[in-house]
């Protein structure tokens, strides 16, 4: 097993470690790893062999010799158990279990990225004031041109964190997806909590999960160990796709939102879903016109920034 598929390994059973994600987030899992599967055919497997325990964390563990490696992959699976909320006990005694097996129980570094994971996660919805959301045709020119600025704007923001190498930059993507979702919502009137939120992101076919895993194959494809390692190697393409990804299901995700809460939550899961799948397209496209600014913005970011994006 190389330390890629070693990596994503440890990703898959960081997903499984809390027991509760239902068949829809299972699907997500499984189609994720059957597309990363189109580079890299190993990776297709994977799913399949750690449900059928033909790959034990053990396994995964010990195919990771380089330090480097195995912090990063420490890394990822804090990232994934924190993809669908704050830990529970079972993904807490799972990541107990994992440090021990790659030997990180006594680094440092590793509860200071802990305590970061942690404040990207434990924030609330916060706003000034609430306001009766007008109707979609009651919307002024002027509002809707700033909604529609500030989804475009998350969706450059989503795509320039793709591009960093840093663990974190992968965790605040999806905080900021809800957080959009949330804002959009209520431009709309409509006050929203997470459990809504996360709802709303499984009907459109967005697993939380399974986003953070597949922007963590990306990477890996992208040659992100190779990088780590101090070799010159990358798959550009990956990363481009990667880039891409997150930005479509921003912009779409935003632009779906604010169709939905204009309407006054009427439309139905299958309308929900077949919008969103009908807007990725688009976007995707789109995407290449935003590309220098998503290069110009990832050149800005650091952990205080994001942090005070995510949490104000």
């Amino acid at each position: 097993m190389n330390p890629e598929n070693a990596t994503l390994s440890i990703a898959l059973f960081a997903a499984f470690a809390d027991g509760h994600h239902d068949d829809r987030e299972r699907e997500h899992l499984r189609e994720i790893t059957r597309t990363l599967g189109i580079d890299s055919p190993e990776l297709s497997r994977h799913y399949q062999d750690i449900l059928l325990r033909q790959i034990t964390l053990e396994n995964a563990c010990n195919a990771l010799g380089d330090s480097a490696h195995r912090q990063l992959a420490y890394e990822m699976a804090v990232g994934v158990c924190h993809a669908d909320d704050r830990l529970c006990d079972a993904e807490q005694r799972f990541l107990v279990d994992l440090r021990q097996r790659l030997s990180l129980a006594d680094d440092p570094s590793i509860r200071e990225m802990e305590q970061q994971a942690q404040r990207l996660t434990d924030w609330t919805f916060t706003h000034e004031t609430s306001h009766p959301g007008p109707s979609h045709t009651g919307f002024l020119a002027q509002e809707e041109a700033e909604l529609n600025r500030a989804i475009l704007n998350y969706a450059i923001l989503n795509g320039a964190l793709e591009i960093l190498p840093q663990s974190w930059s992968s965790m605040a993507i999806i905080p900021l997806q809800l957080k959009m979702v949330y804002e959009v919502g209520l431009s709309f009137g409509h006050e929203l909590d997470r459990g809504h939120i996360k709802e709303f992101l499984a009907t459109l076919g967005i697993g939380l999960t399974s986003q953070y895993v597949e922007q963590i194959g990306r990477k890996l494809l992208g040659g992100l160990l190779g990088k780590l390692a101090g070799k010159g190697v990358g798959g550009v393409g990956s990363l481009a796709t990667g880039v891409t990804l997150s930005f479509a299901t921003t912009y779409a995700l935003g632009h779906i939102a604010k169709d939905y809460y204009a309407a006054g939550r009427q439309m139905s899961s299958d309308e929900l879903r077949q919008s969103f799948q009908n807007m990725l397209e688009p976007a995707k496209a789109l995407q290449s016109r935003y590309l220098g600014k998503i290069q110009q913005r990832s050149e800005t970011l650091d952990m205080s920034q994001i942090l005070s994006m995510v949490r104000n």
